[in-house]
């Protein structure tokens, strides 16, 4: 089955921010990240594209074959595996759903696709159910957000917040605190506090600007002998989460 010039328009649009918001659809790119996707939510996924020979993971949705030239006409990566699919983005969490993760790992207005890809990817790896973000956070359901992370957005909670005292309030009410910022240059010592895990709020900031400030909220830092400026932001969050497994 042929895509329609409408579906290339659709597929198109789903590549801005605008289009996704429009139409509630998001696309997904890639072997691991369209397998991903079928594992967490095969009812979400609306119809594949692919190039003929490219097995895809579930059965139901239609399919449709395009040569290798049109795959690279609709897909933004340059070297494409052949696969992608259209799929509904993940309604909002409910506010009435309580977290079950031991703490609470949230980024504050973190932009670059490939960094919030990354820790998506590696918080699942870490074992959490659940990523907060508050606004001015990349799209999580943008096409380099979902390529970066290899889908593992799909399969976590993703909940969005208007700023990190939002954010603090709803932790409050499901019985998380206190909450953590983490900062290169100040802060108590990542190694040396006893109960950094332990229903606790532990916020990574932007690229750029670092994190927010919260009243009554702590810091805590990556001890650096090197004294370099800082880390990577993905880089700060393997840290921490892989601290918490060696802890659990």
């Amino acid at each position: 089955m042929s895509l329609t010039r409408a579906q290339q328009a659709l597929l198109r649009s789903l590549y801005t921010r605008h289009g996704r918001k429009k139409t509630g659809l998001c696309v997904a790119e890639g072997v691991r990240a369209v397998g991903e996707l079928c594992a967490a939510l095969p009812d979400a996924v609306e119809f594949f594209v692919r190039v003929p020979g490219v097995p895809v993971p579930l059965a139901g949705p239609p399919v449709h074959d395009v040569t290798e030239s049109e795959f690279s006409a609709i897909s933004a990566t340059v070297h494409g595996q052949g696969l992608l699919a259209a799929a509904r983005i993940p309604a909002p969490v409910a506010d009435d759903i309580p977290p079950d993760d031991p703490y609470l790992f949230a980024l504050d207005r973190v932009g670059d696709p490939g960094n919030f890809g990354t820790i998506c990817r590696t918080a699942k790896a870490s074992g959490l159910h659940e990523l907060w973000l508050t606004a001015g956070s990349v799209d999580p359901y943008g096409d380099k957000a979902v390529r970066s992370g290899l889908g593992s957005q799909f399969s976590m909670r993703i909940r969005v917040f208007a700023d990190l005292a939002e954010l603090a309030d709803a932790a409050r009410k499901f019985g998380y605190g206190p909450v953590w910022l983490t900062d290169p240059h100040q802060g108590e010592n990542l190694y040396r506090v006893p109960d950094l895990f332990d229903r606790t709020v532990l916020v990574i900031g932007s690229e750029g600007a670092g994190v927010g400030d919260l009243p009554g909220a702590r810091r805590v830092t990556i001890p650096m002998p090197g004294h370099f400026e800082s880390l990577n932001a993905a880089q700060a969050a393997t840290i921490f989460l892989f601290d918490a497994v060696r802890r659990g």
